[in-house]
C-alpha cells in the first residue's frame, strides 16, 4: 500500500480543523469514541459530519457517512479529500462499511486519518478498498 509518508498535520489545515471541531459534537453515549470527519467538495465547500451512536448499536453512524449523507443531501456529487480525527494513538481509518459507501459516492478521494497530536497518514480510497463493490460489475 503506497501511503503518503507520516508526519504531523498542520495545525492551520482547514479540513483538519473542521475535522476536530466536528469531533467536539460527536454523541458517543455508548462507546466514547468520538470521531469527526470533514469532506471537501469539488467546489471547494466543506462538510463535517461526527458518529453518533444509538442504544441499537447497528444503528449508529460514522462521522464519514455522516458527512457524506450531508453534503449528498445538500445536492453536493463531486468530491476532493476528507480528513477524518480520532483520540487514538494508532490512526484510525475508516471502517469496511464506511469505505463501500464513500466508493459508491466518490470513488477518486483522497482520506487523511489523524489524531489530536496531528499524526496523519493519507490514502487514496482505492488503496484502502482495492478490490471494490460496486455498479462498475452491473
Amino acid at each position: 500500500m503506497t501511503v503518503t509518508p507520516g508526519g504531523k498535520m498542520n495545525a492551520d489545515d482547514p479540513l483538519y480543523q473542521a475535522a476536530l471541531g466536528a469531533r467536539e459534537k460527536a454523541l458517543a453515549l455508548y462507546s466514547e469514541f468520538q470521531v469527526g470527519a470533514a469532506l471537501q467538495c469539488e467546489d471547494g465547500t466543506m462538510v463535517t459530519g461526527c458518529n453518533i451512536e444509538s442504544s441499537s448499536y447497528g444503528l449508529t453512524i460514522c462521522a464519514e457517512r455522516t458527512a457524506l449523507f450531508k453534503a449528498l443531501s445538500e445536492g453536493k456529487r463531486k468530491f476532493t479529500r476528507m480528513t477524518i480525527v480520532a483520540d487514538t494513538e494508532e490512526l484510525a481509518a475508516p471502517c469496511g462499511a464506511c469505505r463501500q459507501v464513500l466508493w459508491d459516492f466518490a470513488p477518486h478521494l483522497q482520506i487523511t486519518v489523524a489524531n489530536l497530536e496531528g499524526k496523519r497518514m493519507s490514502f487514496s480510497l482505492r488503496e484502502l478498498l482495492p478490490h471494490p463493490f460496486g455498479n462498475h460489475l452491473f
